[in-house]
């Protein structure tokens, strides 16, 4: 008969340590493995769900908006002109105005950008040179009371609200009346269709967004 081959008990811890240490291995590189496939699965879904779900908060802020335009005479130029900036408006009143005065601002000097270009006109009457010429003071005298409003809007707080809120409305109203006091001109003198078309649609581009910032500030700072 062949005699069994005669491990020592030395080498039988070590090979029983040798198979403890592989298991721990083993299990260690699976525990690793699955965290890392568990995260890359939970930012998986995460940007899935920020791509295809907007955000509660973001809605929130538009139905905001869209509540604050429907009471006031141009509601789909105050949607379109606020919405873009509904993040940066959030829910405060204070950066809503703002934000109309701003839209309102850039209006005039594209109109101010207008008119001056049209000036430069050749064959223009001496009647379409005098009421250019009016609507470019007009208008600038309109940029410069609206830059009084935001100015006086941005910093709403610091000192007595109410005459700093009406000092704010007096400004933006004179600003809608020199906008509308350019296209008064017309009454009774020749103007080209062409000039007339494109001072009038300018001028009510601005007016419209003026008269939405003036019903916002009046809605949500009332005397």
């Amino acid at each position: 008969m062949g005699s069994s081959p005669h491990i020592s008990i030395h080498e039988r811890e070590k090979e029983i340590s040798n198979m403890e240490a592989y298991r721990s291995y083993t299990i260690s590189y699976a525990y690793h493995a699955l965290t890392i496939l568990l995260g890359l699965l939970f930012l998986s879904n995460f940007h899935i769900t920020l791509a295809s779900t907007p955000s509660t908060t973001t809605k929130n802020y538009k139905t905001y908006i869209k509540t604050a335009c429907k009471s006031i005479t141009y509601p789909t130029e105050c949607n379109n002109d606020l919405l873009p900036f509904a993040y940066k408006i959030e829910a405060n009143p204070q950066k809503l105005c703002n934000t109309a005065l701003s839209v309102s601002l850039k209006a005039a000097k594209n109109c101010s950008s207008t008119i001056s270009k049209l000036s430069k006109n050749q064959g223009l009457t001496k009647s379409e040179v005098a009421i250019i010429k009016d609507c470019i003071v007009n208008v600038k005298d309109s940029i410069d009371q609206l830059n009084q409003s935001l100015s006086a809007m941005e910093q709403l707080g610091s000192s007595n609200v109410k005459a700093q809120i009406d000092n704010i409305k007096t400004w933006v109203s004179a600003a809608l009346t020199d906008e509308t006091t350019c296209t008064d001109g017309f009454t009774g003198m020749t103007v080209s269709n062409t000039t007339k078309n494109t001072i009038s649609s300018s001028i009510l581009s601005v007016s419209k967004r003026i008269s939405n910032a003036l019903a916002l500030i009046n809605r949500f700072y009332p005397n």
